[in-house]
């Protein structure tokens, strides 16, 4: 019988990223048996493929991957030393270093013009709009009449800049990513059943 007595220790990572479809399992998890056939054989298994309508990113369970593993190699002995739980990422072209240049020199000058911002406006007692037509006549020589482009600026960037944070316009996620408030949410989930858990405990003792 295929991996009869055999042991494989199985260390999946809890995030991966693949730039096939077809995603092996050799390419999320390392694993290790005294068994170099049964080795290579669970290595290639394909543990899942994306596709157009499955999205760039799922979530798998440790239990899944044994029980796959199993319907080949059901007398295998599986020892997970990785994540119970892990993701897996499809990300099919990386990014050009000229690319990861321009974002980096990008948010270079966004978190400089954002800092000198928040300077001069803490030191206004911010006040943004002092800061605004102090600026306004520092670069044109007249002063500000009314609303000058900084103001529009300043409206449309920050809206633009919550809804890229928060990952949301309307109904409709930008990405896949998880936004800050689900985030939030599971920490704070996490932390509820953590105290339910040492209240239980520590019933009836100080």
């Amino acid at each position: 019988m295929s991996g009869a007595g055999q042991t494989l220790y199985l260390k999946p990572e809890q995030s991966s990223v693949v730039r096939e479809r077809a995603v092996r399992l050799e390419d999320v998890a390392g694993m290790e048996c005294s068994d170099i056939g049964v080795l290579r054989k669970v290595k290639q298994m394909e543990l899942c493929r994306f596709t157009e309508k499955s999205g760039a990113r799922r979530v798998f369970s440790v239990l899944d991957v044994i029980g796959q593993i199993h319907e080949t190699c059901p007398a295998l002995e599986i020892v997970n030393l990785g994540a119970p739980d892990f993701v897996v990422c499809y990300e099919p072209d990386p990014e050009r270093k000229g690319v990861q240049y321009v974002k980096t020199a990008l948010l270079c000058i966004v978190l400089f013009f954002g800092a000198a911002f928040t300077i001069m406006t803490f030191i206004q007692d911010v006040a943004v709009g002092d800061v605004f037509d102090r600026f306004y006549l520092r670069v044109t020589g007249v002063s500000a009449a009314g609303v000058t482009p900084l103001e529009i600026s300043f409206c449309i960037g920050l809206a633009a800049g919550i809804m890229i944070f928060y990952n949301h316009i309307g109904r409709k996620k930008l990405t896949d990513d998880p936004t800050p408030i689900q985030v939030e949410m599971r920490k704070y989930e996490q932390d509820a059943d953590n105290t339910y858990i040492e209240t239980e405990n520590r019933r009836g003792r100080d």
